[in-house]
């Protein structure tokens, strides 16, 4: 019998019934999570069928707390991030149904990694003047063009692309929206080192790449719109997750505090006391806007959320390379490697804050996002935009 075939029971009490039927120790960790995915137990806020319940999303907490204390395994959720909170999402709400059929199941149980190509070398902060370029070829579309900062391109089997199909009208009316199969001839992952000394971002180099018209995710130009979804939610991914008081960079900065006395003076502890308030204060704002999100899609909000969390990260980081003066400038090692997960809390400082400093870049950079801000959210006058009305062809390059 299916455990959620009781639609009285709650969350917890299916997901507890779930691993009565499926133990976590005898079966493959795979089977495991598509039986759970297949239960509705995946993220209980989706539609049956697609790994959900239809239930509010706050009572996902209490099947993650069921399972976690069993020692069930999860789907690595660090290195399928953009999956989770950016491609899943977009495909629920823009997908078909063969899509969603198709893409949601895989990539939750962490078959299949999922990257984002958007950003380019002359459309980071205006991502809407991208000039990567779709044709219509048949019953396709032939795609030419270089995206760039792209995290775990290299591991990837898919990804959210957005491409020019259009460029006779203005900038945000002639994008259109794809999934793109890395593994597609003409397909090209090159790695970008950073100043930590790994390559966790890449650029993809696209030449001829054929997509079949069946991966297109909404209508013909109207990419800018389904990447709005997009956006909006990787800046609540980013800015926006759960975590316990003293969770990430402060606790890690307080256990340092209280575990080396010989390195407190008054002025340190001023500002340890002082990040250490705003960043309970952003955990709190993240538990309000989470609970936003509960009842519908995400807004501008989680703009102001992702930008307190890159300056927090960054002050914080930089606090604990003060606390340890000389010793916090050792760096673990300088190896090129690409990694498949940002680890913050398992290196060392000198990582961390050199990291911290790509927070105020990826997912929006921190002067874009004062402008959503600014304009969304606060209601101030917008910025003068010259190029509103002017087809993306005859805008200067």
């Amino acid at each position: 019998m299916n455990p959620t075939s009781n639609p009285t029971s709650q969350p917890a009490d299916l997901a507890r019934e779930f691993l009565a039927a499926h133990d976590p120790n005898a079966l493959d960790p795979r089977d495991f999570l598509r039986a759970r995915f297949d239960a509705g137990l995946a993220w209980v806020q989706f539609p049956e069928g697609l790994g959900g319940l239809g239930l509010p999303r706050e009572e996902q907490a209490a099947v993650e707390d069921v399972f976690a204390a069993a020692g069930a395994p999860d789907n690595n959720p660090r290195r399928i991030g953009i999956g989770l909170g950016m491609a899943a999402p977009t495909i629920l709400r823009h997908g078909t149904d063969e899509q969603r059929r198709r893409w949601l199941r895989p990539l939750w149980t962490g078959e299949e990694v999922w990257c984002q190509l958007f950003s380019e070398p002359g459309a980071g902060s205006d991502l809407a003047g991208l000039g990567t370029r779709a044709v219509r070829d048949g019953d396709g579309w032939v795609v030419d063009g270089q995206k760039v900062w792209t995290s775990m391109a290299h591991e990837a089997r898919w990804a959210i692309l957005i491409a020019r199909t259009d460029p006779a009208v203005p900038k945000h009316q002639g994008i259109t929206y794809f999934v793109l199969d890395m593994t597609a001839p003409g397909v090209e992952v090159r790695p970008l080192r950073q100043a930590t000394g790994e390559a966790e971002f890449n650029e993809v180099f696209l030449t001829g790449v054929r997509i079949p018209d069946t991966d297109r995710l909404g209508a013909v130009g109207e990419g800018w719109a389904v990447a709005q979804t997009t956006l909006m939610n990787e800046r609540v991914a980013i800015g926006g997750g759960a975590a316990p008081r003293e969770g990430g960079g402060i606790g890690i900065v307080a256990d340092l505090w209280r575990e080396r006395p010989e390195l407190r003076t008054p002025a340190l502890h001023d500002a340890l006391l002082r990040l250490w308030v705003e960043a309970e204060a952003a955990r709190l704002t993240g538990m309000r806007l989470r609970q936003q999100l509960a009842a519908g899609q995400p807004g501008p909000e989680g703009s102001a959320a992702k930008l307190l969390f890159a300056r927090l990260n960054q002050e914080i980081s930089g606090l604990e390379l003060d606390v340890l003066g000389e010793e916090g400038l050792r760096h673990d090692e300088w190896t090129m490697r690409r990694p498949t997960i940002v680890d913050f809390s398992g290196r060392t400082a000198g990582y961390r804050y050199l990291r911290a400093k790509g927070n105020s870049i990826e997912g929006g950079t921190s002067e874009i996002l004062r402008n959503i801000v600014a304009e969304r959210v606060l209601g101030l006058p917008p910025e003068h935009r010259l190029d509103k009305d002017v087809a993306w062809k005859d805008l200067p390059k």
